[in-house]
């Protein structure tokens, strides 16, 4: 699919960039991206990702739109309460860039959904805001083996990570998994939600474009994925830290 005149001149700064070029912006135009979420982090993702020009994105939410939704939401607006949300961003994107095709599902992200789902799919992202959904993505990415960007936020602290366990890493190892990451789920209500302890607006946007700056890497083949490392930022502190981690020994995973 060769890019048209007008998709030229939209996307001419990232043509510009010899890391892009057309070609790089032509795998953005064919790329097929699946977002879970259209929130706080799935804002901001499908707002940068249809921008980029990424040809098919697919939002996944249950949800609809509440007041409370717009401190962070931003792809909402006070005229879409009370709609569903992927209705909501459908219309958003359509503004944004009318090129981007939108597939909108209206339902919960599980694992049996992502199995019969994502192999229609280059590109997993998990914006959602609990535990099941987070390991039920993490599993269908790994079985459809394609690669999993993952973020969550809470109050004034955010982290993000990319997963691509079918796959080695440059020395020859096995990537890790979500479970080398976080081995178990937190006991039902030891983490409360930002509906219990408030959230500041501004952290789901850095998280969520973060989280759309690995996908354009990976969906271009530019730079370093974060494969293997978590990246967290303390919004307070205004600081950026990185951890590594690896695929545990078989022995450890089996205990």
């Amino acid at each position: 699919m060769e890019l048209s005149a007008e998709e030229i001149e939209r996307y001419r700064r990232h043509i510009l960039l010899p890391e892009i070029g057309g070609a790089g912006q032509q795998r953005l135009k064919n790329a097929r991206v699946l977002v879970i979420g259209a929130g706080g982090l799935g804002a901001p993702v499908l707002q940068y990702l249809a921008a980029a020009g990424v040809g098919t994105l697919g939002i996944i939410d249950d949800d609809i739109v509440s007041l409370s939704n717009l401190q962070r939401q931003v792809i909402h607006d006070t005229g879409t309460v009370g709609a569903a949300k992927t209705e909501s961003a459908r219309a958003s994107i359509a503004r944004l860039n009318p090129g981007v095709r939108v597939l909108d599902y209206e339902e919960r992200f599980s694992l049996r959904w992502g199995t019969s789902h994502l192999p229609l799919f280059d590109l997993l992202i998990d914006g959602s805001d609990n535990f099941d959904t987070r390991y039920a993505a993490a599993d269908a990415a790994e079985e459809a083996r394609i690669p999993l960007v993952t973020g969550a936020v809470g109050r004034f602290d955010g982290s993000l990570t990319v997963l691509m366990p079918y796959a080695a890493s440059s020395t020859g190892t096995a990537n890790p998994t979500y479970r080398d990451l976080f081995p178990e789920k937190p006991p039902e209500g030891l983490i409360p939600s930002c509906a219990e302890t408030g959230i500041i607006g501004a952290l789901t946007g850095v998280i969520g474009t973060l989280m759309a700056m690995e996908a354009i890497k990976i969906l271009t083949g530019i730079g370093e994925p974060l494969v293997g490392r978590l990246l967290l930022y303390d919004a307070l502190a205004a600081r950026f830290d990185t951890i590594r981690y690896k695929r545990r020994p078989a022995e450890s995973a089996a205990e």
